[in-house]
């Protein structure tokens, strides 16, 4: 779907204006994202493959919830719909959990220009995976693994399909956080 979105500056900053996901795609048009790891109590995160119809890293296993923010949306109103359509999961505002937002600026041999703030939340994982509910075209297949296996595909992410392995440290800070947070719980 070609949605309408909002263009910020390079510093992350609303502009007042708004196009295509393909034209800011091809004119690498800085905007927002919204990105949500889910995690259990028992210390898994939850990873989403994304679909290999997927222009972009197809049947990567990466976040578990990622989505652009539309134009007019807050970040934490994308990320709610974005877990929605995506896991047929419901979210409250108080379930959210913003880690930081991150620098993503990539260009693909596709043509994408990909100049994306990721805005960051972590929460709670509060029902069984099998109820969950992957969206066709966008999510393949779902995977809940602890968070020391997570480390551990993270340290190989050169030689397997999970994680971009130019996100190094933007995956090593989610780690971080949802350790530092369950077991704060």
């Amino acid at each position: 779907m070609d949605e309408l979105i909002d263009i910020v500056t390079k510093q992350g900053t609303l502009t007042g204006q708004s196009c295509l996901k393909s034209e800011i795609h091809a004119k690498g048009h800085y905007h927002n994202t919204a990105h949500l790891w889910l995690y259990t109590k028992k210390g898994e995160i939850l990873l989403a493959q994304r679909s290999f119809e997927k222009a972009i890293c197809p049947g990567m296993w990466d976040v578990s919830v990622a989505g652009h923010v539309d134009a007019g949306e807050s970040i934490e109103e994308a990320a709610i719909r974005e877990t929605q359509e995506e896991l047929s999961l419901s979210l409250k505002h108080s379930d959210l959990l913003k880690i930081g937002v991150f620098e993503c600026f990539q260009s693909y041999p596709s043509g994408i220009i990909d100049n994306e703030f990721h805005h960051t939340y972590i929460a709670q994982l509060q029902v069984p995976l099998e109820t969950l509910k992957p969206q066709p075209g966008e999510v393949e297949a779902l995977k809940l693994v602890d968070v020391g296996t997570f480390k551990e595909l993270l340290n190989n992410s050169g030689n397997n399909d999970h994680f971009v392995p130019s996100n190094r440290a933007y995956y090593e800070t989610v780690w971080e956080a949802i350790v530092n947070h369950n077991t704060l719980d």
